[in-house]
């Protein structure tokens, strides 16, 4: 995919190339100006850069549900951190690059990376809420290279939140698992096992996440909140 004299700019467009088939993007940049806030490559040597990818609504699923109706098992136990790394780990290959994905060990912080690439804050429900995309988006993965790499994707401005005075959210909670400071998951997850929450969230997604007014036009379609919600279910 690449040469090893390839510029910095050459490798991301093609990196870009190879993940746009697959409904994923490059999320935004990590320079570290100080090693010692790194996260280790393969070989122990501290990155420079770290390159995040990602979903932009449901830009992702009709090619991964496309590649799991090819596989025996439906794609295993955890079917999308399966499709992503037969995704990414070649792209990585290929730039000479390490991955890291966010269901594997080392835990690597994804959440602050994706808050200093792209200045996203949370939103009550925990996850990162993006001021066009709203909550409908995800991080899929993240390449670590030995040298600083151009920014890529977009920085935004403000917290949407911020200025949201109805937060339908917090209201639109079932088991109000979002009434303390902190996401209530065992309350959620109770929720879940009930008839109320099988009728409701298992089916129709998290109602407090539809009911977030940004982002509409990105919102999941009903077999991908499904499909989230399933997994959240113990």
């Amino acid at each position: 995919m690449t040469a090893p004299s390839a510029s910095t700019s050459d490798v991301l467009e093609a990196i870009r190339a190879a993940l746009a088939p697959h409904g994923l993007f490059l999320r935004g940049t990590v320079n570290f100006a100080s090693r010692t806030a790194a996260p280790a490559l393969e070989g122990g040597k501290p990155a420079a850069s770290v390159v995040l990818i990602g979903n932009l609504g449901g830009s992702n699923w009709e090619p991964f549900s496309h590649w799991r109706e090819g596989e025996p098992d439906g794609g295993g136990k955890d079917p999308l951190d399966t499709w992503s790394k037969q995704i990414i780990s070649p792209v990585a290959a290929a730039a000479r690059a390490t991955a890291w994905f966010p269901s594997d060990p080392p835990w690597q912080p994804f959440q602050q990376w994706a808050m200093r690439a792209e200045g996203l804050k949370p939103s009550p429900l925990g996850i990162l809420i993006h001021p066009r995309y709203g909550l409908w988006h995800g991080y899929r993965g993240a390449l670590g290279f030995d040298r600083e790499m151009p920014v890529t994707g977009e920085t935004v401005v403000g917290h949407p939140c911020e200025t949201c005075t109805e937060k339908p959210c917090l209201s639109s909670c079932p088991p109000d698992a979002l009434a303390g400071r902190m996401f209530d998951y065992g309350r959620c997850r109770a929720h879940l096992r009930s008839g109320e929450g099988e009728a409701g969230c298992l089916a129709h997604g998290c109602l407090s996440r539809n009911a977030c007014p940004v982002g509409r036009d990105f919102r999941y379609a009903v077999r991908q909140l499904r499909f989230h919600m399933a997994a959240l279910k113990p």
